[in-house]
This record gives C-alpha cells, sequence and structure tokens, in this order.
C-alpha cells in the first residue's frame, strides 16, 4: 500500500510539472507570439500606404454572386439555375459551376452524415444563397489603368461537349472577352481532395494587360460548432509562417478585415472533420485576407489571398499562374503528404492538436500505428494503454 501511495503522489507531482513546464514554456510564448503578430497586422492595416497594385481590401465579399438581398435558396434549385460539369472520382462527387467558375458542389463519397451505410454522404460545399453555401472561386483584378473586360462570378464559360472532371481527365474552361484576351481555366483533381487550378491568359491585342492573380473560399450563414476549447473551428490559415485563428464571432463583431502579407501559405475554413482552403502559389508574395459582411440580412465570411505583384501579359504571349484548392476530410496522412509533396507551408497545421499536442499527437500516431498493426481500432487503443500503462509504471 505505500508503495501504491508513492507511485500515486509521484504520477501527481510529474503531471503537475508536465502542466506548469508546458504553460510556462510553450503556451505563454505562443501567447505572446500572437499578440505580438495581430498588434502588427492591426499597424499594417491601419497604416499601409496607398499602391497602385492589389486593393488593398482583398476581394469584396459584395461581389459574392446571389447573396445580397435574396433569401435562401434549395439546393437542388440552386444547382439546376446555372450549367456545370461533373466532377466523378472515387473519393469526390459533384459539379462544376461553369458560371464563375466556381467549386461550389462536392460531396465526400468516403464519409455519411451518420453510421448508417446508406445515409447520405457528406456535402461539403454547396452553391451560393442554399443554407450554409460554401464555396471557392479563382481569378484575376486588373492592376491600375487596365480597362479589359475580366472574367467576374457572373461569366458563363465554356466547356467541351460531354466534359467531366475526373482523376485522369482535367476540365479545360476558356471564355473570350471579345476585346482580344481569351482566359483559359484548367481544372485537375488528385491526391484525394487537391484541386489545381491553372488560370492562362492569352493577349491578342495591341496593348499589354497587368493583373493580380486572386482566390477566395466564401462561407454563407454561422455554421453551428462544437464550441470545444481544445480544437478550433472557423477561419484558418498559415501567413508568413505563423498560425492565424479568426473565430466567427470575432470576425462578425471586427469592422475592419484581418489582413497578414505572406510569401505563400494558405488560408480557408476548418470544420471538425472537413476543410477547404485556397492554396497560393508558395513562392508568390500574397497579401491574405479574412472578412465577414451582412448581405440581405445573412453572415458572409470571406478568406481570400491577392498576389502583390501583377501578373504582365504582353500583346501576342500569354501568360499562366497555377494555385490549389484543398476540399476534403482532414485526414493526417493525406494532409502531411500533400504538405510535404508541394511544399505548402506548413500545412499540417491544419490538424489542431489541442493545448496539449506534445502529448495527443504522438498518442495519435502510436494508436495509428497500432491499429494498422492489428487492423481493429477498439484493440489498438486497449494495447496502447497498456504500454502507457508500462511506461508510467
Amino acid at each position: 500500500m505505500k508503495y501504491d501511495n508513492k507511485n500515486f503522489i509521484l504520477a501527481i507531482v510529474l503531471s503537475m510539472a508536465i502542466i506548469f513546464g508546458w504553460q510556462y514554456f510553450y503556451a505563454k510564448p505562443q501567447a505572446d507570439r500572437l499578440a505580438e503578430q495581430a498588434r502588427q497586422a492591426e499597424q499594417a492595416t491601419g497604416q499601409r500606404p496607398a499602391t497602385p497594385t492589389a486593393p488593398s481590401s482583398g476581394v469584396p465579399a459584395g461581389q459574392v454572386p446571389g447573396t445580397a438581398g435574396a433569401g435562401v435558396v434549395p439546393r437542388d434549385e440552386a444547382l439546376a439555375s446555372s450549367p456545370r460539369v461533373k466532377i466523378d472520382t472515387p473519393f469526390v462527387s459533384g459539379s462544376i459551376n461553369l458560371k464563375g467558375a466556381q467549386v461550389d458542389d462536392l460531396h465526400l463519397l468516403r464519409y455519411r452524415e451518420t453510421i448508417d451505410p446508406k445515409s447520405p454522404t457528406i456535402t461539403l460545399l454547396s452553391p451560393a444563397g442554399t443554407v450554409g453555401a460554401t464555396f471557392a472561386e479563382q481569378g484575376f483584378i486588373p492592376a491600375s489603368g487596365v480597362s479589359a473586360k475580366l472574367p467576374t462570378p457572373e461569366t458563363v464559360w465554356t466547356a467541351p461537349p460531354g466534359a467531366t472532371l475526373t482523376e485522369s481527365t482535367p476540365l479545360v474552361l476558356t471564355w473570350d472577352n471579345g476585346e482580344g484576351l481569351v482566359f483559359t481555366r484548367t481544372i485537375s483533381i488528385g491526391d484525394d481532395y487537391l484541386f489545381s487550378v491553372t488560370q492562362s491568359v492569352e493577349n491578342r491585342g495591341a496593348q499589354p494587360v497587368s493583373l493580380f492573380p486572386f482566390a477566395r473560399v466564401i462561407r454563407q450563414d454561422t455554421p453551428v460548432v462544437a464550441g470545444y476549447w481544445v480544437f478550433f473551428e472557423g477561419m484558418l490559415g498559415v501567413a508568413d509562417g505563423a498560425l492565424q485563428e479568426v473565430h466567427y464571432s470575432d470576425a462578425s463583431e471586427t469592422t475592419e478585415p484581418v489582413r497578414v502579407d505572406s510569401t505563400g501559405g494558405w488560408l480557408g475554413f476548418t470544420d471538425k472533420y472537413w476543410a477547404a482552403v485556397a492554396i497560393p502559389d508558395q513562392t508568390r508574395a500574397v497579401t491574405t485576407t479574412y472578412a465577414h459582411e451582412k448581405l440581405g440580412g445573412r453572415d458572409v465570411y470571406q478568406t481570400n489571398y491577392v498576389a502583390r505583384e501583377a501578373m504582365t501579359v504582353a500583346p501576342g504571349a500569354s501568360a499562366s499562374y497555377q494555385d490549389q484548392l484543398y476540399a476534403g476530410a482532414k485526414v493526417v496522412s493525406i494532409i502531411n503528404t500533400i504538405g510535404e509533396r508541394y511544399k505548402i507551408d506548413r500545412f499540417d497545421l491544419m490538424i489542431d492538436w489541442g493545448w496539449f499536442r506534445f502529448l495527443t499527437k504522438p498518442m495519435f500516431y502510436l494508436i495509428d500505428y497500432l491499429q494498422k498493426l492489428v487492423g481493429n481500432f477498439g484493440v489498438a487503443i486497449l494495447l496502447a494503454t497498456v504500454l502507457v500503462k508500462l511506461l508510467v509504471f
């Protein structure tokens, strides 16, 4: 009994040492760093000089189609209101909206709403105007002095007859502005949930044209979050090497968007199990923006980036810009593989391991390894429990 009491007291002392050590060496420095980043971002927002390049406010949420002054649109009606190209892969299905070339209809085929195998698959993306609409869009912003017609959310793109987006067949969309500029957008999908989008511009006119690439992910209505303090749900990203977390409540109470300059990075929305994030060219300087606006009585949240250097297309020449969109489940192995393969800055931070990540992360990898070894998650948990008890003993 005395030996057991000593072990019990020792366990308490070690636990307290871990908690206080984590608070002193990790939590406090991280909180100080985030506070300093917020202060610097606020100063940058208030003091950034006017520039003839990309708009400092990013892409206005007011450009969201079908929102201002409009009520809620049934999902089936929204899907039927515009021409579409089917998405057909083993892991996602849905369609690309030719109006705006938006990715706004996506189902995750490996996951269902309940444990019933006949229940509906998870709907991650939905068109503008629907309940909980979430969708992604790429495009260009004209540089100062450029008056050329550019594609907008209302632009209807042309797809080849019978086109379908699959793992082996990219979707090639075109639009001619009738003034000498021909836009081509090539969308491909691979690596499970990763869309790659290449925007090309051919200049058949007599004058050079300078454009700023942008991408955004938009969410209408405030989603119901689990509310657990141990993990984050909301507007998430990495800019300038640091994690950015913006709660829906904070965004709705702030009059000015949160802006952070970065080279590369990523940003979007994260839920408990799913995420939709825009990923710029990791070598390009961009301004990232997290914004909220009330449109037609509905909350509209927007995360976007705008390139800080224009893409100039000379007469008789063409130029292109490639970025990516991740829309799918937050599977650790998939996210780690994509982050490493495409050198995406700290892409692994899409997974929130909580305050005690120094314990939860290795514990996950241990259980995951045991599960793959024995083929049963319950048995893996039991084996992990025994191993931890042996270690503590």
